[in-house]
């Protein structure tokens, strides 16, 4: 079995290799090999910040700062509803891919969100 580092994050040992970067299973936290800190944005990647102004990463919390209609439902998203574990992506106008207790998985926008 190969020594890979601990997630600089969380502390796992269950660390693994995907392309050039190594993954955190247990937080969703990806970084450089060699990297001292593993905060580092890998290369080429976009910085997603909340509508105050803070950087999100993989892994937070975040509130929804505005009632929000969801698309193809008579549902709406109450202010307040904190979110966990976010995970950033870069596709499509949406930003943020996250799962919300009693919906399900949604994709959000960090314009609508503030870091909790």
């Amino acid at each position: 079995m190969s020594n890979l580092p601990n997630c600089p994050q969380c502390g796992s040992e269950y660390t693994y290799e995907d392309g050039s970067l190594l993954v955190c299973p247990e937080c969703a936290h990806e970084w450089m090999p060699g990297a001292e800190s593993g905060t580092e944005p890998v290369e080429g990647a976009k910085t997603v910040k909340d509508a105050n102004g803070n950087v999100l990463q993989d892994g937070d919390s975040v509130t929804i700062i505005k009632d929000l209609k969801v698309k193809g439902s008579s549902s709406v998203l109450k202010i307040g509803t904190k979110v966990k574990s976010i995970r950033l992506i870069e596709d499509g106008d949406h930003n943020i891919d996250c799962k919300i207790d009693g919906f399900g998985a949604m994709k959000l926008k960090s314009e609508f969100v503030k870091k909790a």
